[in-house]
């Protein structure tokens, strides 16, 4: 048998047996070694969908089954995990936790987190109501003068400015949990290197603004199984509102007048907020319709020139502050020849976050209400010889 498989030279027999032995086991030994090689780099590789540390571990988590295991024997304190099975998250949920869902993906929680670390003013507020206080937040210093309600409680860390946070800092400070926006959503997957990441698209003109921060408010309640302090709030909210609508009735006499609302950009140009702006939807819940109907926007504001209002002769405008060069309104011609400000229908807006969450509406219509209880007796000997009301 041997003869047809080699000759009976020996130099010839061994090069035969070397290369018969070559041609069968080469491609399994390139083949086990690319194998080898990729194992390697891909255990060696840092992954954007895993996170650990000693208190927290966020998990790709293609298996559900295996992570609940872990957990059932004791091998994982995992605060959250992220599934792409919503059916067997749900599942899982009912029996150990609770499912959150941003405005991308659902997350599994098994507790709530502690040390929540918020990119976005909206963000902060929202939680801040929920009695829950950030580790770090950006620019805090002008979050009191711009947003003003709720105040930042002085734990709170700074992370510098809003559009660019001190991300080592923010490492350091060592989070359980990020909230971010669509400003931050390009950071997403460094900001997930240093702890997980829930992201919420606040402000979009494919929805109602409004309506999305009380749903955000809502979920972040769920987040921090805080519901029924939630709906205490939104119910407490409306009844404020509503007595706030009775008052400028009696105010008004019954017949409200039509309000626009802007913010001075410069002395001689402005923003307008119309439709999709927290500012118009408060002015709706107090039952007041837009002097200058404005189309619906991503942030429901148009900028335009301050000159373009001349055309709101019957109406009252009233401008939210801060604006640094509020006391050279008085000396701007233009401004002052605006048909509104002869008449004495225009008036300043104090401090109220225009691009706030839910509780935010409640802080607006608080200060637009008081802005025109302060002209209507103008607005009365202008348009409607108004009888004197008592006060509530």
């Amino acid at each position: 048998m041997l003869k047809r498989f080699f000759p009976k030279n020996t130099g010839q027999a061994i090069w035969y047996r070397m290369n018969f032995k070559l041609r069968f086991t080469l491609p399994f030994t390139v083949i086990f070694g690319l194998l080898f090689w990729l194992a390697l780099l891909l255990l060696l590789s840092p992954s954007v969908d895993a996170y650990d540390d000693k208190n927290s571990r966020v998990i790709s988590t293609d298996n559900l089954q295996l992570a609940m295991s872990d957990r059932r024997v004791g091998l994982s304190d995992s605060d959250w995990q992220q599934s792409s099975d919503q059916a067997s998250l749900n599942q899982t949920a009912e029996k150990t936790g609770y499912v959150i869902k941003d405005s991308e993906k659902s997350f599994y929680f098994e507790r709530p987190p502690e040390r929540i670390a918020v990119l976005n003013w909206d963000l902060t507020e929202q939680l801040i109501e929920l009695g829950v206080t950030p580790v770090a937040i950006p620019e805090i210093d002008a979050y009191h003068e711009w947003v003003v309600r709720p105040r930042v409680p002085d734990s709170t860390e700074e992370l510098g400015l809003r559009d660019e946070p001190n991300l080592e800092r923010l490492a350091a400070i060592k989070p359980d949990l990020i909230l971010i926006t669509h400003r931050h959503k390009a950071l997403k997957k460094r900001l997930m290197r240093i702890a997980p990441v829930l992201y919420f698209d606040t402000f979009s003109k494919h929805h109602n603004n409004a309506e999305a921060a009380v749903e955000t408010f809502r979920t972040l309640a769920r987040l921090v199984q805080k519901e029924a302090l939630a709906e205490q709030k939104l119910q407490q909210m409306q009844a404020r509102v509503d007595r706030l609508k009775n008052k400028l009735q009696r105010a008004f006499n019954g017949k409200l007048p039509e309000v626009t609302t802007i913010r001075f950009a410069s002395l001689t140009s402005v923003y307008v907020y119309g439709d999709n702006s927290m500012s118009q939807y408060a002015l709706e819940m107090l039952g007041i319709r837009p002097a200058m109907p404005q189309p619906m926007t991503q942030w429901g504001i148009t900028q335009t020139r301050l000159l373009n209002l001349r055309d709101i002769n019957q109406g009252v405008v009233l401008y939210f502050t801060p604006f640094e060069q509020e006391k050279k309104l008085k000396g701007s011609a233009i401004w002052q020849a605006m048909p509104f400000v002869r008449s004495g229908r225009s008036n300043r807006i104090k401090p109220a976050w225009t691009y706030g969450g839910a509780m935010s509406l409640g802080y607006m219509a608080e200060a637009l209400t008081e802005s025109l209880l302060e002209i209507a007796p103008q607005y009365a000997g202008n348009s409607l010889a108004m009888k004197p009301v008592a006060d509530e």
